[in-house]
């Protein structure tokens, strides 16, 4: 999807970012999706850390390590972040790409579904202070559920991909992946035990703050 004039307009402001370059390099050179999160939504992960004085972050999709660089940039403290991902050789290749960032002793990758790590993570307790789903859509509601539950209390949660490169807004449109994200998006707007909002920039964000 092209980026809209505006969007084009506030990321030319920024100077380059090196490290997020060779991340956004090494992803093409491994053949992988150029899926992660956009600049704009990058530097917002990295303040939303800092603003909520966050130290452990939780991360559903882990791609290249994109993401998972910008919200460690943004914790404090124990600067830990654990990162959920699919598939063995993205975790490799956002690892290395952490290592070299100077991030390598402050991530903890789990490889394979993530609801099965995430029932891990609830069964041994783990809290953490924000989260990034940036994973499959048809779970995304599921994928919520559990977020609540490790949550601490006042714990952010960042979602991406509201609109799914349009189609959320094409009632032409009826995927199972379009038709999860409807409903993910219209149970935020009303989970009570949620303060939320709704970004419509790039490919939609969403930010909630657990009550």
């Amino acid at each position: 999807m092209t980026n809209s004039f505006e969007e084009q307009y506030v990321d030319g402001l920024y100077a380059p970012d090196p490290e997020l370059e060779r991340i956004v390099q090494r992803i093409k050179e491994h053949g992988m999706p150029a899926i992660s999160v956009e600049d704009g939504y990058g530097r917002l992960l990295t303040m939303l850390g800092r603003m909520s004085r966050a130290e452990r972050a939780l991360e559903l999709g882990a791609l290249g390590g994109y993401s998972g660089l910008c919200l460690l940039r943004g914790l404090t403290g124990e600067k830990k972040l654990i990162s959920l991902e699919l598939k063995e050789d993205y975790a490799r290749v956002a690892e290395q790409n952490l290592i070299e960032a100077g991030y390598g002793d402050h991530v903890e990758y789990r490889i394979g579904a993530a609801l099965d790590s995430l029932a891990d993570l609830v069964s041994e307790g783990q809290r953490f202070d924000l989260f990034f789903i940036d994973a499959d859509k048809e779970n995304y509601t599921r994928y919520l559920e559990y977020c609540i539950q490790l949550a601490r209390s006042g714990a952010i949660i960042v979602v991406d991909n509201l609109f799914l490169r349009g189609r959320t807004l094409d009632q032409a449109k009826q995927g199972p992946s379009v038709q999860a994200i409807r409903k993910f998006n219209a149970m935020l707007a009303q989970d009570e035990r949620l303060e939320t909002t709704m970004l419509p920039a790039y490919d939609g964000l969403a930010i909630a703050i657990v009550r």
